[in-house]
């Protein structure tokens, strides 16, 4: 403990740029160590010791500020909110509201009053989450390192670059699409659409075969499709992070072109969230 201690104090070199990237893709985990004891990991190894029951502090917090910032935007509007001429915010917001309307009026065909909210909390917080891919790549974990006065402290500041949380969003959206399954249809019906669609009752086996992993495809392309695109970005900025000063000429080109990546990730899960639980609603 007094080693690592006094290795902290110095400020972290790396070897090269591997090393580099590396470290920027390790995250802040707290588990349970070897010795039974429990903390923060300060070592790849150590992170990956801790098990299925660590967690990632970096990822979760930035998540969860990210998401308290929606929530507080959007209660703060509705409270101000007027139907004279509106200021830049309140526009802001009726817009997200009118583009999500167009969006389930075109995609979604069921009777809830859960699905719009549910659209809209995707989109504003996967894109927010998504944005913070734009903050150069050493700001916020310079400044979460200054803080803890660790210099080798992990910390990722782009939450969907987790897979962990793109499959926690995935599952939440696929427990949704189970319950409305069967409550509009009956698990009986629910069932039957996987057994006889869509060659009817005499090919159950072959529409089983299509129809099940089609079906528990839907939360793996949701987690993978956003996951994938953000953290192929990240890398890239990191990549870009390590020609000196050719950095900011790329650095700009990469980051216009990720501005139509960042909002279309985020409407695309939105979308296909959507489809799935229109999917959910309807009888074949």
């Amino acid at each position: 403990m007094a080693e690592h201690a006094a290795d902290t104090t110095e400020a972290p070199a790396y070897a090269t740029g591997g090393e580099y990237v590396q470290h920027h893709l390790g995250f802040l985990t707290y588990g349970k160590r070897t010795d039974g004891t429990w903390g923060i990991a300060h070592s790849e190894q150590e992170a990956a010791d801790m098990g299925f029951w660590s967690i990632h502090l970096d990822t979760m917090g930035m998540s969860v500020v990210l998401g308290m910032l929606f929530l507080g935007v959007f209660m703060q509007v509705s409270r101000k909110v007027t139907s004279g001429v509106p200021g830049g915010l309140q526009n802001v917001v009726e817009l997200l509201f009118e583009f999500v309307q167009s969006s389930l009026k075109t995609s979604f065909q069921g009777k809830t009053d859960f699905v719009a909210p549910l659209a809209l909390t995707i989109f504003c917080w996967v894109l927010l989450m998504n944005l913070m891919d734009l903050v150069p790549v050493d700001l916020i974990p310079l400044a979460a390192q200054a803080i803890a006065g660790d210099p080798h402290l992990y910390f990722k500041a782009v939450p969907t670059t987790d897979i962990n949380i793109t499959i926690g969003m995935a599952l939440s959206v696929f427990i949704l699409i189970l319950f409305y399954s069967i409550k509009h249809k009956g698990l009986g019906g629910f069932l039957g659409e996987l057994a006889f669609h869509p060659f009817g009752k005499a090919a159950l086996p072959l529409n089983l075969i299509m129809e099940v992993p089609a079906f528990f495809a839907k939360p793996v392309s949701l987690a993978l499709r956003l996951f994938g695109n953000l953290f192929a970005g990240e890398v890239i900025f990191l990549v870009i992070a390590l020609l000196g000063y050719w950095q900011f000429p790329l650095h700009f080109a990469w980051a216009v072109f990720h501005l139509l990546v960042i909002p279309l990730q985020a409407y695309l899960f939105m979308m296909l969230t959507i489809v799935y639980l229109n999917q959910a609603h309807q009888h074949h």
